[in-house]
């Protein structure tokens, strides 16, 4: 039976390549004043772009700018502690680039 090489995917470096125009003025994404930190954490654990945070005195923060889009935080703490989820305006947000 032959070997299969594994594959190393460095995600920090495929994202790094994207392109972001913030709506300064607009964020498409908000959470609820003084956030459940378990809520909180499940951000914490399942945001891809990792835009939510906890520093080691406990302080949250989170900054949508950097949103990948793919809308896991909605599905995951939609009803909870997200607030508002919607795609950015036309010409901001994400824009893919491959290779």
């Amino acid at each position: 039976m032959s070997q299969i090489a594994p594959i190393t995917v460095n995600v920090d470096e495929l994202i790094a390549v994207n392109k972001y125009e913030v709506d300064e003025e607009s964020a498409h994404i908000e959470l609820v004043e003084d956030p459940d930190i378990e809520e909180f954490k499940k951000l914490v654990r399942v945001c891809p772009a990792a835009l939510y945070k906890i520093d080691e005195d406990g302080a949250t923060s989170f900054d949508y700018a950097g949103c990948l889009e793919c809308g896991t935080c909605r599905i995951a703490c939609e009803g909870t502690i997200v607030r508002k989820w919607e795609n950015p305006q036309p010409t901001m947000g994400v824009e893919y680039r491959f290779g």
